[in-house]
């Protein structure tokens, strides 16, 4: 999530550096902004710009792809079989596929739903999730029967930081050098008899 209270450059939202506002629109609203997902863009938010036909292409995309991945491998194959390296080794090659696959299967899934909880592991992962990528699309394909691939996740990360942003904003309602002023002057004020 980005959040536009604080800025890198340390000028405050909304203005130039000079200190003027901006004469056109501002370009985004204040607060947390909604992080994009790959394919959906911020359309699963309000589940707008057509989001279904999104969610109906990643599944055809991704199962096509899947389909068209098997026969790659089928290729592949029967190229060894043609090479004559021995029933053994067909079987490793099966077996190291199918282990590869249910294992990026399970991780892209969990991917969904949660963040690693430790990234350097998911980086070693990455050689088994790459051999594997029938497994990742098949995840991608099933999920997006339910919503956008990570929906759920980038959604409560959303309102959790709306939360924040709206707390964060409501305990700051006015100036607080103002406030203080206030007070200062209504310390000096002489009091009434």
């Amino acid at each position: 999530m980005t959040e536009n209270s604080d800025t890198p450059d340390g000028t405050a939202p909304g203005t130039t550096e000079s200190g003027a506002t901006p004469t056109g629109p501002p370009a985004t609203a204040p607060g947390p902004q909604p992080e994009p997902i790959r394919f959906f863009g911020t359309t699963w938010v309000a589940h707008d710009g057509n989001y279904g036909l999104r969610r109906a292409g990643a599944a055809i995309g991704s199962l096509a792809a899947a389909v068209a991945s098997c026969f790659v491998l089928r290729f592949a194959y029967q190229g060894l079989e043609i090479a004559d390296v021995g029933s053994l080794v067909g079987v490793l090659v099966v077996l190291m596929f199918a282990i590869c696959s249910a294992i990026a299967f399970r991780k892209t899934w969990e991917g969904f739903s949660r963040r690693p909880a430790d990234p350097a592991r998911e980086d070693t992962l990455r050689g088994l999730k790459t051999i594997g990528f029938i497994g990742s699309l098949l995840a991608y394909f099933f999920r997006t029967f339910t919503e956008a691939p990570g929906e759920k996740l980038h959604r409560a990360e959303y309102e959790a930081a709306q939360a924040r942003f709206a707390k964060r904003r409501s305990s700051r309602t006015g100036n607080p050098s103002a406030r203080k002023a206030a007070r200062a002057a209504k310390a000096k004020k002489p009091r009434r008899k």
